[in-house]
């Protein structure tokens, strides 16, 4: 008895030395890569809300129990005649569908159980799952199918170079993963609400009148079957990559659950499109600067998760809120402007002393004023001067009418909160001044309101200095 879960040595498609040999076997591979893209980058992302990002990985490795089962039950019924030779094919999908099925959700229900009753932390639970569970496949592959073949290639990359080999019309495998995408959206759709609830709050979801257990088991059982059909025809790389990179990266671009599930499609079909192009163009044109002509094309499912990469990258980098560069313009930027109140707070406080009387120059700014850069205290100069806070005489630097009332606004947000301090808690005068910098940059207006009313509006602060009003 042979088992066959990928093909042995299937004949591959030669694809075009570049763009311009484009065919119609380009577009079907194009087509059925960015179908099962998408497929899986739909449950995907709630496997990324839900922080259960290895459960892909965990499913694409614990059905092969399943799976076994239903190859052996079909070759079993088969062979007794229960069904034609004419049905096998189409008897074999249904029952790998069921077998993926029930093995996601005993996947499913196993980790949870280790993880409640078990007390076992959640990744050591998903990975207790997944050795075991595959490993129990691969014994029982060894006990009824020894003579199994499996080609690593097509196991790891698949087999869609080879999608409309021969076969006219649309292929069958672009079928295949375009019905489970097509599934994925009705269901998406149908228990949007459900899902989004028990995504971010099943406790709550939970004391609503959600079946929050059971929308997780239907999820684990959904992307199961999804990694079957997409599994056969795009490889057990692409796959996996389709299940968290999009959504992961939709994550880091958007907030919005409805954005994040439109982004994720498009990332997912974005990176199908640009991967077959790159496996096309790119290995002949590197590798033919490097004096190697014979190079032809690379695979498209690995150029395609590769092509996912890049894109997550590029959103790690470039997104608005949470990208990298976004991150370091928003530390710069709050360091510029704590460093323009710490000059006019400096500014403020050296006037109340009436010191110094020669007045104040750009270098004693530059040594005054800790924590920061000498290069950010000079640009904060410049803004401050710029921005008619700060002016500058034969006498060096002074504040403004406008520098002052902001000068006036950080004192008295610096004053008020040493004064809480002082009174709530059991504190050294010395251990309220440190606290108290750091705050009064983040003190707004309501906030003064609210701790003078809690102080009775009081006229000096701890060290007895005045609280500008």
């Amino acid at each position: 008895m042979t088992l066959l879960f990928a093909t042995n040595q299937v004949a591959k498609l030669a694809l075009p030395a570049g763009m311009a040999g484009w065919s119609s076997d380009d577009t079907w591979v194009v087509v059925t890569a960015a179908l099962a893209a998408m497929a899986c980058a739909l449950p995907g992302c709630w496997l990324v809300l839900r922080q259960q990002s290895l459960m892909g990985d965990v499913l694409s490795h614990t059905t092969l129990p399943g799976l076994v089962m239903a190859f052996l039950a079909v070759h079993l019924l088969a062979a007794s005649g229960l069904i034609p030779p004419e049905n096998e094919p189409a008897a074999r999908h249904l029952f790998l569908f069921c077998g993926a099925l029930l093995t996601g959700i005993l996947s499913a229900f196993l980790a949870e159980w280790l993880q409640q009753f078990g007390q076992v932390e959640s990744s050591a639970a998903l990975g207790v799952v997944l050795s075991t569970l595959f490993a129990a496949g691969l014994l029982m592959i060894r006990l009824f199918a020894d003579n199994v073949h499996v080609d690593p290639e097509c196991v790891l990359f698949g087999t869609i170079e080879t999608v409309a080999l021969g076969e006219p019309g649309v292929p069958q495998a672009t079928l295949a993963v375009g019905a489970i995408c097509l599934l994925n959206l009705l269901l998406t759709g149908l228990f949007f609400k459900e899902l989004r609830m028990t995504a971010f709050d099943a406790g709550l979801a939970t004391a609503l009148g959600f079946p929050a257990r059971l929308i997780h088991l239907g999820l684990m059982a959904v992307t199961s079957a999804t990694v079957v059909f997409a599994f056969e025809s795009v490889g057990s790389i692409l796959v996996v990559a389709m299940l968290i990179v999009p959504a992961a990266a939709a994550h880091l671009l958007t907030d919005r659950l409805s954005w994040l599930i439109g982004l994720s499609l498009g990332i997912a079909a974005l990176s199908a499109i640009g991967g077959h192009v790159a496996a096309i163009v790119v290995p002949p044109l590197v590798f033919g600067w490097l004096g190697y002509a014979d190079v032809g094309a690379a695979s498209t499912a690995g150029m395609t998760a590769l092509a996912s990469g890049a894109l997550f990258l590029l959103a790690w980098i470039a997104a608005p809120q949470h990208g990298l560069v976004s991150k370091i313009a928003g530390r710069l930027r709050l360091t510029f402007t704590i460093a323009c109140e710490d000059i006019l707070g400096l500014l403020y406080r050296l006037d109340e002393a009436h010191l110094p009387a020669e007045g104040v120059s750009l270098r004693f700014l530059v040594q005054s004023v800790r924590g920061h850069a000498g290069w950010i205290t000079r640009l904060a100069v410049a803004y401050l001067r710029r921005t008619s806070q700060l002016a500058y005489d034969a006498g060096g630097y002074r504040l403004t009418d406008a520098g002052r009332q902001h000068a006036t606004h950080l004192v008295r947000s610096h004053r008020l909160w040493e004064s809480y301090m002082a009174r709530h808690f059991v504190l050294a005068d010395d251990h309220l001044h440190a606290t108290a910098s750091r705050l009064e940059h983040f003190i707004g207006p309501d906030l003064q309101t609210k701790l003078a009313a809690e102080l009775d509006s009081p006229q000096t602060d701890p060290h007895g200095k005045d609280i500008p009003q």
